[in-house]
């Protein structure tokens, strides 16, 4: 993943999810959108999603992400009964995602070089999912975005520190977003936080990364 924010891949991904969204049929269009910028912005090659139910607008999302930076999807379903009804909801993008099915845990660690892994919070064994993509991640290379959505019942965990070299942040947006961010080795460390503004005329929600200067390490 490369180390610079790009707002210019971060802005197209968002439009183009917020095009392919309204075929979609996934419930929170404005969460996957923002996820779409994030991916983006990050420059992410290989993106990972694990899906508690049917694939829908989070996975459309990071096809978004995908066109804007040449990356590739993977969608790790839960059951194998989720496959056909995943494909009819992503249309016909549906070949821009390798859909995969088994233990997630086992496939997570077959995709350890990904650097982006998006986790529906929904599944069963949410946690231990977060972990193992955490683990997967200290093996893998350059520096890793894991982010959870429908989290809402982990905001508990808002800026506490995840497994060593991660920082774990809680966002509200939707139904939650946790963003776990893996850093690079000897990278230089910087402080940010995450601010939340509401238009108070439209009602739209308005997200900001504050990033402070380098600290030296």
């Amino acid at each position: 993943m490369a180390c610079c924010w790009s707002a210019e891949n971060a802005t197209k991904a968002y439009l183009r999810a917020l095009n392919m969204g309204r075929t979609g049929k996934g419930k929170e269009p404005d969460v996957a959108e923002f996820i779409s910028a994030i991916a983006a912005g990050n420059n992410a090659q290989l993106m990972v999603i694990i899906c508690a139910n049917v694939a829908g607008s989070t996975a459309l999302a990071l096809v978004a992400a995908a066109r804007q930076t040449g990356g590739r999807v993977v969608c790790i379903l839960t059951s194998l009964h989720h496959y056909d009804a995943s494909v009819s909801a992503v249309g016909n993008y549906g070949d821009c995602i390798d859909f995969v099915t088994g233990d997630t845990e086992k496939l997570l660690n077959e995709y350890r070089n990904a650097d982006f892994v998006l986790i529906d919070c929904n599944i069963s064994d949410h946690k231990t999912v977060l972990k193992t993509a955490q683990e997967s991640a200290k093996h893998g290379g350059g520096g890793t975005l894991i982010v959870g959505y429908n989290a809402l019942h982990n905001k508990e965990l808002a800026g506490c520190s995840g497994a060593d070299g991660f920082k774990t942040y809680y966002l509200p947006i939707g139904e939650g977003l946790l963003v776990i961010r893996k850093g690079k080795p000897n990278e230089a460390r910087k402080s940010s936080r995450w601010v939340v503004k509401i238009d108070k005329w439209t009602g739209e929600e308005h997200v900001f990364r504050i990033t402070s200067p380098e600290i030296k390490t």
